[in-house]
């Protein structure tokens, strides 16, 4: 049962792929909770890429949660967005072992959030650049109809010629009525909406909360509530309005400092309510 399932996930790409016949391994990139991703030479494209394979039974598993709702496998999502701030992908399917895989562009940079906890002074004069370029391919994903629903800076990449790139579409659902209703409390806690832990029905404005959550971190180093050690523990947290971000940094500008807390509303009536009226609102930030 649990094959038939990846497998109809899966068809329509190229034939089976041996792993170890067409890629050189050169090293493990990250584990995730669902996949391993590695560094690796493609002898077909003769190109290093960035080859994803996932975890057959745990995708079965979040697969399952939109039973007879046809929502498309994390590859034919990736490879239905082509944007200049969203990782490429090249090619999907099933290796010689079935386990689904992804193939993508090697993307050269750091993470997000290791620049944030680690090197946070790299990233003066570029935090603007870099969440306008996020609310770009955001904007993109909501037009194509997905809705990312992991955003966060562990989801980033941020090249060296300060090119940031969206990653990660494991967790990424078509926009429709039937993905939007209450109960999928899917994505990294610290960056779910309060209507998503409520579970309570979603729209595209939970993505954008989660970019708020980004942002407030990218110029702070902290999160707007706190770090949480359980769901019921952020529920509470969520009847209170975030902390201010100059309490964290009193040297911070007072228009980034009301635009972050706007970002990061409650209500989602109350916050930006697109991502281009969120990059319209960088774009009148001082650069820092």
């Amino acid at each position: 049962m649990v094959l038939s399932k990846i497998k109809s996930l899966f068809t329509g790409g190229p034939a089976r792929v041996n792993v170890k016949e067409r890629f050189v391994i050169k090293n493990k990139s990250t584990l995730g909770t669902m996949s391993e991703v590695f560094k690796a030479f493609d002898k077909k494209l003769g190109k290093q890429v960035c080859l994803k394979i996932l975890d057959r039974e745990k995708t079965e598993k979040f697969e399952a949660r939109f039973a007879g709702l046809n929502k498309p496998g994390e590859g034919a999502i990736s490879a239905a967005l082509q944007h200049p701030h969203i990782v490429e992908a090249y090619e999907h399917g099933l290796t010689t072992a079935d386990e689904p895989y992804l193939v993508m562009e090697w993307i050269a940079g750091d993470g997000l959030l290791s620049l944030i906890e680690s090197e946070p002074a790299r990233l003066d004069g570029q935090r603007v650049r870099c969440l306008q370029q996020l609310a770009d391919a955001l904007e993109y994903m909501h037009q194509q109809k997905y809705l990312h629903r992991d955003i966060c800076p562990r989801n980033v990449i941020v090249t060296p010629e300060w090119q940031a790139k969206l990653i990660d579409f494991g967790l990424s659902v078509p926009y429709r009525p039937d993905f939007c209703k209450p109960g999928n409390r899917t994505g990294t806690p610290q960056y779910l909406a309060p209507e998503v832990l409520r579970r309570a029905p979603t729209d595209h404005r939970v993505d954008l909360f989660a970019l708020g959550v980004t942002a407030y971190e990218t110029f702070t180093g902290q999160l707007p509530w706190g770090p949480f050690e359980s769901v019921q523990l952020q529920l509470s947290a969520y009847n209170r309005d975030a902390t201010d971000p100059r309490e964290h940094l009193p040297e911070l500008d007072d228009a980034i400092a009301q635009f972050l807390l706007k970002s990061v509303e409650r209500e989602a009536g109350k916050r930006f309510q697109t991502a281009a009226a969120f990059r319209d609102a960088l774009k009148k930030l001082p650069k820092r």
